[in-house]
C-alpha cells in the first residue's frame, strides 16, 4: 500500500523538499501545506525572515545571481544532506509599462535571471544529487502569461516564463528515465499579498477595492469562476504533483488560473 494511502496527512514524512521564494505568497503556502504533511522544507528569499520557525531550514540568497544559486545548492548539501523535491516559486517582473520599445537590455536581463535562469542553474546543481539516488521531483512555476503575454507591463517576465516552461519540457524527456519528474505548474491570477497591495494601489484612484480588483480581472479577460485563486489553493495543487498520487505525471504543464485561459 502507498505511504499516502496509509496516512495522507504525513505522506510527505521521510522527504527532504526545497521550496525557493517560500518566505510569502503562494511559496509560503507550499512551505507550510508540505511541512504540515512531514516533510522537511528548506527555503530561500533575498531578505532574513524573523518568522521562518527553523533558522538551519532557511537560506538568505539572491538565486538570480550565480553566487546565490551556488549558497543554495551547498546549504541543501551541507544541512539536508541530499533532496528528494524542489519547487522552484521564484519569479516576478518589475519592469515599467509601456511596451515592448520601453524596455531596456537591462530588464530582460534581469528578467531572465529572475524566471528562467535561477531555474537552470538550480537544476543544475540539484539534479546529479537526484540522479546518484535514482529518485526526485522538479516543479517549476511558470504562468499563464507564457500562453496570454500581457505586453504592456510584463512582456520580459511572460517570455521568460515561456522559455521555462520549454525548458523544463526537454529536462523531463531527459531525466524521467533516471526516475526524475519533472512537471510546471501555471497560475493565473493568485490573491497573495503583493496582489493585494496591487490592488490597494489601484484602489486609490478606482475609490473602492471592489473595482480595483474587477479592473484587474478585466486585464487578464475576465476569470470564469469569478475570482481569484488563493495561495492555499495553489498549495493543494503542488502537493499532488509532488507526491507519489502522481507518480505517472512528467513533462506535464498544470493551470490554475479559475479558466482565465478561454483556449485549449
Amino acid at each position: 500500500m502507498s505511504k499516502w494511502l496509509e496516512n495522507p496527512y504525513k505522506e510527505f514524512e521521510g522527504k527532504k523538499v526545497l521550496v525557493t521564494g517560500g518566505t510569502k505568497g503562494m511559496g509560503q503556502a507550499v512551505v507550510n501545506r508540505l511541512s504540515i504533511a512531514g516533510a522537511t522544507v528548506m527555503t530561500t528569499a533575498r531578505a532574513v525572515c524573523a518568522e521562518f520557525p527553523e533558522s538551519n531550514l532557511f537560506i538568505q540568497a539572491d538565486i538570480t545571481t550565480l553566487e546565490g544559486v551556488a549558497k543554495v545548492i551547498q546549504g541543501v548539501k551541507e544541512r539536508l544532506g541530499g533532496i528528494d523535491i524542489v519547487v522552484h516559486c521564484v519569479g516576478g517582473s518589475t519592469t515599467s509599462p509601456g511596451g515592448a520599445l520601453v524596455l531596456t537590455d537591462d530588464d530582460w536581463v534581469h528578467a531572465l535571471n529572475w524566471n528562467l535562469l535561477a531555474a537552470i542553474r538550480l537544476d543544475r546543481g540539484i539534479l546529479p544529487l537526484m540522479v546518484e539516488k535514482g529518485s526526485g521531483v522538479i516543479l517549476h512555476f511558470t504562468s499563464i502569461q507564457s500562453r496570454l503575454p500581457l505586453y504592456e507591463t510584463t512582456l520580459a517576465y511572460a517570455a521568460a516564463k515561456a522559455a521555462l516552461t520549454n525548458y523544463s519540457k526537454g529536462l523531463s524527456n531527459e531525466f524521467s528515465p533516471c526516475g526524475i519528474r519533472i512537471n510546471t505548474l501555471s497560475p493565473g491570477f493568485i490573491q497573495t499579498s503583493a496582489a493585494d497591495a496591487l490592488i490597494d494601489r489601484i484602489a486609490t484612484e478606482t475609490g473602492s477595492r471592489e473595482s480595483a480588483l474587477q479592473q484587474l480581472m478585466n486585464s487578464l479577460g475576465g476569470i470564469p469562476i469569478g475570482r481569484p485563486g488563493l495561495p492555499e489553493e495553489v498549495a493543494e495543487l503542488v502537493a499532488f504533483l509532488v507526491s507519489d498520487r502522481a507518480a505517472s505525471i512528467t513533462g506535464s504543464e498544470y493551470v490554475i488560473d479559475g479558466g482565465t485561459i478561454p483556449t485549449v
